[in-house]
């Protein structure tokens, strides 16, 4: 049912991928009303060409380019750009509306009109029948190189710190084809923008450089303390002189990770903005939480942390400080910006979703923590309590089109194991109490979009909006597996049985990125080539120190 063109005449399927030169960096541009495939061939710019809706592939390869060229992508043309999918969620009203038949144009980057039906003239378009317009989905908390090296080999319950700490002391050239496989998958899945909490200040290095060459949009920061540093202050138990031995190392990477902040702060055209990045509360000490919110002050994007994580997390900063994480944040002005804190699976529920709500913060849930079957988390207890909610990749798996689905099946599963409050009552929740609400697929595409940008205090993202940034995404609703080959008369719905592989349309800042469910900013092969042979040299040297000890069966 569906189809795809980027056409200045008919609304064929013309599925045009980007270069694939031999380092996989160099794109295409789609200047004219209509790339045909003579003027491919002649730019020596096939990466693939479908014809038809069997969408055969070919490939070609063009001229080497510098391995750290920034993307050109398609889109890149003069003439509007016209998106016409069979569904269209567009914000209007104060809210998510759906729209059936309606197009969007794109222009320099934005959102430039929205109208009804098949919009007149020779402007290029993209057809997408059968297809649902989104916002780009927003990752509220994500550490991108850790996907790969962890996927697969923790399932049966290893430990994920030591293949994150090997992976950190790769090269800087593996490091990036490790990035750039990650950030390519979540690209795949549809998430345009991430919130970033990369593991050292050495990956926040090579997040930026990637995300130049492939063009998203990302809050990062290096987490604090690194990867190399968290592990004995962080597992440390009731010893609490190893914190505070480790309050001088700290504080110099929160002053090195300020430094790299305003160095990237705005660059790539304003897609690359700096957080300060704690990685909980509980490796904290009062001086280094006044140095992050002094960091923020700097560089004025708020602030992205793990927040009463655990209930141990929760149960040692009352401890020391004689407060809960939740409350504790507010001794430093964490809230005076934007704040994005993950998981919360020990929170106090009666008493922190209250502050969280009237401060104004944002609750990253990320459905596959921990990786699959990794457990629930308490989005249905503070999605009641009126705290904004957005949804997040974590590590491990970065198809953000599943997750958006597994955070309603999940958090309508936890629900129902909740304790009524009374016979042919739902659960409650809260101080004072309040119903649980049953997630919908709403509620999560919203979280994954309109409420990630509230969050952010961005009015130009997460949601289609003349003016807002042109951050999109389409998903094949009416395909095998997802849809039923009609056009769907409730489309969110068939999302609960997608996943990244309905994903076909990918643009941020108006620029294709994945265009008929193929990477065209950069050679799919050689991404996956060097991404794989990145993590075959982690689990090589795991191999050798013997850390493949038999699993359950």
């Amino acid at each position: 049912m569906h189809g795809h063109g980027l056409d200045g005449r008919t609304s064929g399927c013309v599925v045009c991928a980007a270069a694939a030169d031999e380092d996989g960096w160099r794109g295409t541009e789609a200047g004219g009303a209509r790339l045909s495939r003579g003027t491919l061939l002649r730019r020596g710019a096939i990466a693939g060409l479908a014809l038809g809706a069997a969408g055969a592939l070919s490939a070609s390869a063009s001229a080497a380019a510098p391995r750290y060229a920034p993307h050109a992508g398609l889109g890149h043309g003069r003439r509007p750009l016209v998106l016409e999918p069979s569904w269209v969620l567009v914000h209007e009203n104060g809210g998510q509306q759906l729209k059936r038949d309606h197009h969007v144009v794109v222009e320099n980057g934005a959102i430039a009109a929205i109208g009804e039906g098949r919009r007149r003239g020779r402007d290029r378009r993209l057809t997408a029948i059968g297809e649902l317009l989104l916002p780009g989905f927003i990752s509220g908390h994500t550490h991108v190189a850790g996907g790969t090296v962890t996927r697969g080999i923790i399932e049966g319950g290893r430990s994920f710190a030591r293949p994150l700490v090997v992976a950190d002391e790769l090269s800087d050239e593996e490091l990036d084809d490790l990035t750039a496989f990650n950030l390519a998958e979540l690209l795949l899945g549809g998430c345009t923008t991430q919130l970033e909490m990369a593991l050292s200040l050495k990956q926040a290095r090579s997040y930026v450089r990637v995300a130049e060459r492939l063009g998203t949009r990302g809050y990062v920061g290096g987490m604090v303390p690194g990867i190399h540093r968290l592990f004995p202050i962080w597992f440390r138990g009731t010893n609490d002189q190893v914190l505070f031995e480790s309050e001088a190392g700290t504080l110099q990477e929160i002053a090195d990770n300020l430094a790299f902040g305003l160095a990237v702060n705005g660059s790539q055209d304003g897609r690359i903005l700096a957080q300060p990045t704690p990685h909980a509360t509980d490796t904290q000490t009062p001086a280094t939480m006044q140095a992050f919110a002094a960091a923020a002050a700097r560089l004025g994007n708020g602030i992205h942390l793990h927040l009463s994580q655990s209930a141990n997390e929760t149960a040692t900063v009352q401890r020391l400080w004689g407060k809960r994480p939740v409350e504790w944040l507010d001794d430093f002005g964490f809230y005076d910006g934007p704040l994005f804190g993950a998981h919360m699976s020990g929170i106090d529920l009666a008493g922190d979703p209250p502050i969280l709500r009237d401060k104004g913060a944002t609750y990253a849930h990320c459905p596959s923590a921990g990786g699959a079957g990794g457990g629930t988390q308490p989005w249905p207890e503070i999605l009641s309590q009126g705290v904004n909610t957005s949804i997040g990749i974590d590590t491990h798996s970065n198809d953000y089109a599943e997750n958006l689905k597994l955070a309603v099946l999940y958090g309508q599963a936890r629900r129902s194991l909740l304790p009524p409050a009374g016979p042919g009552l739902p659960p409650q929740t809260g101080s004072p109490p309040v119903a649980v609400e049953n997630p919908t697929v709403w509620d999560a595409v919203e979280a994954a979009t309109i409420n990630a940008a509230i969050g952010l205090r961005r009015d130009d993202l997460g949601r289609i909006e003349v003016g807002a940034k042109a951050d999109l995404v389409t998903v094949d609703v009416t395909g095998f597996l997802t849809g039923t080959g009609a056009v769907p008369p409730e489309p969110l719905n068939n999302l609960l049985y997608g996943h990244g592989l309905a994903v076909r349309t990918v643009l941020t800042d108006g620029r294709v990125q994945v265009l008929g469910g193929r990477l065209v900013v950069g050679s799919e092969r050689r991404i996956r080539e060097r991404g794989g042979a990145a993590v075959q040299a982690v689990w090589d040297r795991l191999a050798d120190e013997g850390f493949f000890t038999p699993t359950p069966r």
